[in-house]
């Protein structure tokens, strides 16, 4: 309980100095952000997203074969030991480069080994007794996109770029009764570096004639991964120097039968507080 309020308490300040900050800077006339000249936005914020999912680990050294194990979903809080996000973005006119940048580090996330597969196949699965999950991630995404609809309600953006995700991932698995081809308790770890070319559409719905509006983000691509896609639905307020958000956000990768992420998605809740200069 010490190590979950160890986090707690850096999340819930972060949030809460984002806001007030957010409505504390004063308001004004916006500027134009298609009126041809340079435009940077930059857009720190903090993603709470929790682990789904199943990833496949080899076996320890001199064992032939592979552990399957299913995580989530599980408190946020508790797992999740640091989360932080920052995006920026270059403008010029309808033509733009974005980018964005994801660190998430679960620990202890509570998981359940569903399949041991053996040089014959796949074998009777074990009684799990609390398998636990680790996984570290760092993802990057990198676009450069165009305002195909720029409308007083509404604007869309195309994009095409890439996404690298690297992932370090770890499973310690607890069994009841003897196994003949494992012990009851042991460890292993997997790591992958993934680049995904995507492509995809965002931008945003005005809420009448206020200062309320709905951003929208989604993606799609392949490469490393069979298939992987974001998507971000939220709703925002706008200021002169810029708006905050608050959304959720989803982030899906599955890969072949042998790789180690076999459908997983981190989902949760974000954040975020938008500076244009």
């Amino acid at each position: 309980m010490a190590n979950i309020n160890r986090y707690k308490a850096p999340v819930v300040t972060t949030l809460m100095a984002a806001w007030m900050l957010a409505f504390s800077l004063p308001a004004g006339a916006a500027d134009d952000p298609y009126d041809g000249n340079w435009r940077f936005s930059v857009t720190p914020y903090v993603w709470l997203p929790n682990l789904n999912g199943s990833l496949k680990f080899n076996l320890p050294p001199g064992t032939d074969g592979s552990l399957e194990a299913e995580s989530g979903p599980n408190d946020y809080l508790s797992n999740l030991q640091f989360a932080l996000m920052l995006t920026g973005e270059a403008r010029k006119g309808d033509w733009a480069v974005f980018t964005d940048l994801i660190y998430v580090d679960f620990s202890s996330q509570q998981a359940t080994v569903r399949h041991v597969t053996g040089p014959l196949g796949r074998v009777e699965a074990p009684i799990d007794t609390g398998s636990e999950v680790g996984l570290r991630s760092t993802v990057w995404t990198l676009a450069a996109s165009y305002t195909a609809v720029r409308h007083p309600t509404a604007t869309l953006d195309v994009f095409g770029g890439f996404r690298y995700t690297g992932i370090d991932a770890s499973l310690n698995w607890q069994f009841a009764g003897p196994r003949d081809r494992l012990d009851r308790a042991g460890g292993v770890s997997r790591d992958v570096d993934l680049w995904d070319g995507i492509v995809g559409v965002r931008g945003r719905v005005r809420l009448g004639d206020s200062a309320w509006f709905v951003p929208y983000y989604v993606d799609v691509g392949a490469g490393s991964a069979t298939l992987t896609w974001q998507g971000l639905l939220g709703v925002g307020y706008g200021f002169t120097w810029g708006d905050v958000a608050l959304s959720f956000r989803n982030l899906y990768y599955d890969m072949d039968d042998d790789e180690l992420l076999q459908n997983v998605r981190l989902t949760g809740p974000a954040l975020s507080a938008t500076f244009r200069f």
